[in-house]
């Protein structure tokens, strides 16, 4: 009989260790401190982020500049929270070099003009140096913004996470496979956080999965109380020794994490109104009003505003500013649902994606665009000038001339005429038909399958609460599709479980591959989120048996009914907000601005009127000669780029203010987004050419009859 051997530790430890490894999937440290598992997971899914750090190592580079000790210490928690690897310094050089670049480009643009022209525009140095301030700010406040938008996506998570956590220990007391089932299940970026808080403990930072998740609790503390109390209650529930209460305080953890966001809605929309309201005014309204000022003030002040300075301020300056006051106030927003990534897996999607949508559209706004820049090709000499000479509007008097150019020094100013106001009109028309064709295109379909998936959710939570029940009944998994089906005859939630049942029956599969199965499977038809998130708690917890799965699945109804409350009460309290900005943007603002330029046009109208008058009339016209000096025709800037310009501004605003209302309603939603852009810049850019072609006319022979005896 041959001698036992007892076996040594290192050899055991040996053994199973490799074991685990090969389960745990562990990989070796790389210099950034994370496994490479982890680092080509965040390249992966945060590419965006990638951008950031890559102009942080490169101009940020270039100037290597001291922070202070607090500064640093701030800037840095901001870059850990966003999974940046970039040092504050680089942050802050980025932000520097931005203002230097911006800075220099207008010194060396306005000392080539005082060069070739002779003249050093002042103005538009000044606005360079506002702009690059702008920049400055917005750069260095770019790792808090990235820190925010971080916190803001993964805490759209958080419900689900602790309803993965809780219906997991239900059933397994086990804190470490909870928080790895919810790493599996979860969306990017909390399922990233929750891989981390492995890696973690796998490089040797702690010792412990429970160490390493209360040190990544302490980033939520300042900003998500509620969600750190839920998971202490669900570290509480492993010291229970009484299973009833152990049961009672997981469920209390959902509840604090649901009472916690309805009242942080709830506070979020009453605070919300007041400054989208200013923004507005500030943003929207007076930069509309003011403009129909800028006509005389040009002509007061000798030229000294021109066509580039109102460009630069309604389409740069005005924007930004708006854009930067709305993206601080949605970063207020606490959490939210937004587009779900199993929408790539729907068959329409690729219609999402697909380009040629912007050939199309390119095709049909090319000639419109051509067609605006023709009063510009004509004054650049591309073109021969094709006025029509003087045309006639019959009922008052003399013509009028198309484009009305004129002749100082040997170049061609303008065009003051109304033909081309009119010509220019398509350039803001062609730019929006742009957008709105191929974003139309793109999610016309698709939105249709997304409809039908919001009306499936609002309908899941009777069909999960019978799903329950039969389970309950001891009807395996594999059965009650078809049979809850047959209960649901007109729903949706028919369409949804007959098309899980007939993977099961007709094509062979199990559970999780009829309904998760990226080809065939029941969910790429109803990308939602709250559905997939229920389907795999049934999975997950039919395995530990069907009585299990029956009291998860009540819990999951009740999960469901207290989201569809929340959702409800807050679209209540910003029904009133969003409905008049909604009616503003797509109304309102469009019909002002359409009434300014027909103000516009009236304004250079009469002022053509008047030296025409004082030509022909010469000392005769007494304070009319004194008015014609004080407003030199060829020094205001010529309607037709003032309505481009305005034109140009309200498509911005346009896909600004829809991004704030869509971020508002559901979160960071592309595709709502997307459709809702294509609708909004239908309705407003439309108007507003009707407005502004009407009042034009309008006004336009209005001046002409009041002014057509002077002279």
């Amino acid at each position: 009989m041959p001698e036992y051997k007892k076996p040594d530790v290192k050899d055991i430890l040996k053994k199973y260790g490799a074991k685990i490894e090969g389960k745990v999937g562990s990989e070796p440290v790389t210099t950034g401190g994370y496994t490479s598992a982890y680092a080509s997971f965040k390249q992966e899914m945060a590419p965006e982020l990638s951008k950031y750090e890559k102009w942080c190592k490169s101009l940020g580079n270039i100037i290597k500049l001291k922070v202070s000790e607090k500064d640093a210490v701030k800037i840095k928690k901001q870059l850990d929270i966003a999974h940046l690897d970039v040092e504050p310094w680089q942050a802050l050089g980025l932000g520097v070099m931005a203002f230097i670049a911006v800075f220099f480009f207008g010194l060396l643009f306005s000392a080539a003009n005082l060069l070739i022209t002779g003249n050093f525009p002042f103005l538009f140095f000044i606005l360079t140096i506002f702009v690059a301030v702008f920049l400055f700010y917005y750069i260095n406040g770019y790792p808090q913004r990235l820190a925010n938008k971080w916190r803001l996506k993964a805490s759209s998570q958080m419900v689900p996470a602790i309803l993965y956590v809780v219906v997991y220990m239900r059933h397994t007391s086990n804190l470490e496979k909870a928080i790895d089932f919810a790493s599996r299940n979860l969306q990017y970026p909390l399922s990233l956080d929750f891989k981390k808080i492995f890696y973690n403990v796998e490089i040797g930072k702690f010792s412990t999965i429970k160490e390493s998740l209360d040190n990544y609790l302490e980033t939520w503390r300042d900003y998500s109380v509620e969600f750190v109390e839920s998971f202490h209650l669900i570290e509480s529930s492993l010291f229970e020794p009484d299973e009833a209460r152990r049961i009672q305080t997981l469920e209390k953890s959902l509840q604090v994490i649901l009472d916690g966001i309805y009242d942080k809605m709830l506070k979020f929309s009453h605070e919300v109104s007041a400054p989208l309201t200013n923004v507005y005014m500030l943003a929207v309204m007076l930069p509309v009003l003011g403009i129909a000022l800028i006509p005389l003030a040009s002509a007061m002040v000798g030229g000294m505003i021109k066509a580039s300075h109102v460009f630069i301020l309604y389409n740069l300056l005005i924007p930004f500013i708006a854009f930067f006051m709305l993206d601080k106030i949605m970063l207020l927003r606490p959490g939210g649902h937004g587009e779900s990534k199993l929408l790539e897996k729907n068959p329409l999607y690729s219609e999402y994606t697909n380009k040629s949508h912007y050939s199309k559209a390119f095709l049909i706004c090319l000639p419109l665009f051509i067609i605006g820049l023709l009063p510009l090709l004509v004054q650049m000499g591309i073109i021969p000038d094709f006025t029509f000479g003087q045309i006639g509007l019959g009922f008052f008097g003399e013509g009028v001339n198309f484009f009305d150019f004129k002749e100082v020094g040997g170049k061609l100013v303008g065009p003051f005429g109304v033909g081309a106001l009119f010509l220019g009109m398509f350039i803001p028309l062609s730019v929006a038909l742009f957008f709105s064709i191929s974003y139309r295109g793109k999610t016309k379909n698709l939105i249709k399958e997304r409809d039908k998936t919001v009306q499936l959710e609002n309908e899941f939570n009777n069909s999960l609460f019978q799903i329950g029940n039969r389970l309950g009944n001891g009807v395996p998994p594999e059965l009650v599709f078809g049979r809850v089906a047959e209960s649901s005859r007109g729903l949706v939630t028919e369409d949804f479980f007959k098309k899980v049942n007939y993977n099961i029956k007709q094509g062979g599969m199990d559970v999780d591959k009829a309904i998760f199965n990226p080809r065939s499977g029941a969910l790429i038809y109803y990308p939602s989120e709250l559905i997939a998130t229920s389907m795999r708690i049934l999975i997950e917890s039919s395995k530990k048996g069907l009585k299990i799965a029956a009291i998860a699945l009540m819990s999951i109804s009740e999960y469901v009914k207290n989201i569809g409350k929340i959702k409800q009460r807050l679209n209540d309290l910003l029904a009133e907000t969003v409905s008049s900005m909604k009616s503003n943007m797509t109304f309102l603002a469009p019909l002002l601005s359409g009434i300014v330029v027909g103000l516009a046009a009236m304004i250079t109208s009469i002022l053509n009127q008047l030296n025409l008058a004082q030509l022909e009339g010469g000392a005769e016209l007494g304070g009319v000669s004194n008015l014609t000096n004080i407003f030199d025709l060829t020094q205001v800037i010529p309607p037709y780029y003032l309505q481009i310009a305005i034109g140009i501004y309200l498509i911005q605003i346009i896909f600004i203010l829809t991004s704030t209302l869509v971020t508002i309603d559901s979160g960071e939603d592309k595709l709502q987004r997307t459709n809702k852009i294509a609708s909004n810049l239908s309705k407003g850019i439309g108007l507003f050419f009707i407005t502004a072609l009407v009042s034009t006319f309008i006004l336009f022979v209005l001046s002409a009859v009041v002014l057509s005896g002077v002279g």
